[in-house]
């Protein structure tokens, strides 16, 4: 089958340059030929040039009027009035340049058709013509990036104070928010503290010396399996440089125990531990920090004119105030199931399409209630722990039943 549709199109090929030369055949033997320029034709032409543009931006302007106001959701936050506001500046320039050229280009079209008539003029150059089309898009060009510049700088600003501090972490695939407690401080945190029981990393006096038992444990573990490894095999290699990196981590925590001695690193256990759905207040800053635990995600929230880079050892951060909340946009657009949506905006893996957190944004006495309502980290931690505890014994179990049997 491969082999007769390379033969097939192979034929067609033929075939085609075959119908070619029959056609500049023809047109010989009546007298035609390709250097002759038909004037009625070419005039014609010029006409249906005319008669196109005319339908081209009768099309463009049925396609704004039609799906103009879907271009982007309504927006929801105090900075993206002025985002949008530079969208739609940005948007005039273009449709003037855009509509400028295009009718010169049908009229042009349309007017200069060939005839016996008329000569075409040869200019080299037009000291004036290259002045104006350098200087007004250097001038236009200017205007744009100081209207974008400003507003990029007024809308990342430093937060205030009073602003509620969200911490987004964002791993393959979901993302947990961390919530300042009554301090309305975030507890510092380091990828060195992250386990099973501890998956944003946050820094206390139990999670280091936590850590620093499950280092020690795992050194022990890897000094004994290494102890037994062929020597100068692949294996001892392996171990070896395991066991130095398990050294430097061990390290590397140790630093943070000789720190705030005064004030060790109590300012986490208050902070709130959210996954699923949050909640935040209207007409309240809200300055969001973002981390990542493996691969670069993006923070996209469209409705609130928000996104941001979470990298890896990179902590970024974006500050905005919602205006309408959820209730009142579901009135404004007629949707009673309408969410704010807080999405992945890079491809980060296979379940990319799936990485999203539902936002409530509501008044401030419910959004107070609701952070009251959450588990503090301390209390997650020390249900997680347990639970870490709980599967730790029934593996030993298991293990203990399978060698007695």
């Amino acid at each position: 089958m491969s082999l007769l549709a390379i033969v097939l199109t192979i034929l067609g090929i033929v075939a085609l340059v075959q119908l070619v030369r029959v056609f500049e055949l023809g047109a010989k033997l009546r007298g035609n030929t390709q250097d002759s320029v038909d004037y009625n034709g070419n005039k014609l032409n010029g006409k249906l040039w005319l008669i196109f543009g005319v339908l081209y931006f009768a099309f463009f302007v049925w396609l704004v009027m039609e799906y103009g106001d879907k271009l982007l959701p309504v927006a929801a936050s105090e900075h993206g009035a002025v985002i949008d506001s530079l969208m739609n500046f940005n948007w005039v320039i273009l449709i003037i340049a855009f509509a400028g050229t295009h009718i010169l280009l049908f009229y042009f079209a349309s007017k200069y058709y060939w005839s016996p008539k008329r000569r075409a003029e040869f200019i080299t150059h037009n000291n004036k013509l290259e002045l104006i089309w350098t200087t007004l898009p250097a001038i236009v060009l200017a205007v744009i990036i100081i209207y974008g510049l400003t507003a990029w700088n007024n809308i990342t600003d430093e937060a205030p104070e009073e602003a509620v501090n969200v911490e987004i972490f964002s791993k393959q695939f979901g993302w947990t928010a961390r919530f300042a407690g009554t301090d309305n401080e975030l507890g510092e945190s380091n990828y060195n503290f992250i386990t099973g029981a501890n998956p944003l990393g946050v820094i206390t006096p139990e999670t280091i010396k936590s850590r620093i038992e499950d280092i020690k444990e795992d050194i022990e573990r890897i000094e004994g399996n290494l102890a037994n490894a062929p020597e100068g095999g692949l294996r001892e290699k392996e171990l070896s440089k395991e066991l130095d990196n398990k050294k430097r981590q061990l390290q590397t925590i140790r630093t943070y125990s000789r720190k705030n001695t005064v004030e060790p690193y109590r300012a986490g256990d208050d902070d709130k531990v959210v996954t699923g759905e949050i909640h935040i207040p209207v007409n309240k800053t809200v300055n969001m920090h973002f981390r990542s635990q493996d691969v670069i995600h993006s923070a996209y929230m469209p409705h609130f004119r928000a996104q941001m880079n979470c990298v890896p050892g990179t902590p970024t951060r974006f500050h905005f105030t919602p205006t309408i909340t959820t209730k009142e946009m579901r009135a404004k657009t007629g949707n009673e199931e309408f969410d704010y949506v807080l999405f992945c905006n890079k491809i980060c893996g296979a379940a990319h399409y799936n990485m999203q957190m539902t936002i409530i944004v509501e008044s401030e006495e419910d959004y107070e209630s609701w952070l009251a309502e959450q588990n503090t980290f301390t209390s997650v931690e020390t249900a997680e722990n347990r639970s870490v505890n709980e599967e730790i014994e029934v593996e030993k179990e298991n293990n203990d039943l399978a060698t007695t049997k």
